[in-house]
Formats: structure tokens, C-alpha cells, sequence
């Protein structure tokens, strides 16, 4: 099952770089991002859109490594603990 959802993930990947790339060829106007009093250089839209997949990709794969669930760690079982786990079947044989 990992080796499907890997096959998976690798062509979702590919068709958003392949969408991009055809997207950034289509469209070299240049664009600057505004933001509050600071903008940035002029660039092609499809850079900008490049950095921006990129990094959606590099946060989305660091997040469920964030949000782990810390695993439960499974003490030994004492002597007298594995002791009452043991069955004793006494049958009196009459």
C-alpha cells in the first residue's frame, strides 16, 4: 500500500511542476508581490508562482512531522505484572 500511495504522490507532483512550467512559459509578464509599504523586484509571474508551489511543498511535507503524536513509549512489565498474566489451570482429577 506505501508503494500506491507513493506512485500517487509522485504524479501529483509532477502534473503541479508540469502545470507551472507550462503556466510560466504562457504567461512572462513580469509582476511585483505589494505587501503593506515593501514590494518586491519584478519578476515573471511563473517564478513567483515556482517559489510559491515550492515552499507549499517543502511547509506541507514538513507539518504532519509538527503535529506528530508523540509515541507512546510501552514500559516492561514487572516480574509480578507477567506473573497474575500467566494462566494456572489446576484440574482436580477425581
Amino acid at each position: 500500500m506505501k508503494i500506491f500511495t507513493n506512485l500517487i504522490v509522485g504524479i501529483l507532483i509532477a502534473f503541479w511542476i508540469s502545470v507551472v512550467a507550462i503556466f510560466s512559459i504562457q504567461n512572462i509578464s513580469q509582476v511585483s508581490l505589494n505587501f503593506l509599504a515593501w514590494q518586491s523586484i519584478t519578476l515573471p509571474i511563473g517564478v513567483l508562482l515556482s517559489f510559491a508551489l515550492g515552499g507549499g511543498f517543502i511547509i506541507g511535507a514538513l507539518l504532519p512531522l509538527l503535529w506528530q503524536q508523540p509515541k507512546s513509549r510501552k514500559r516492561p512489565l514487572s516480574q509480578e505484572q507477567e506473573d497474575s498474566k500467566e494462566f494456572d489451570f489446576d484440574f482436580d482429577e477425581s
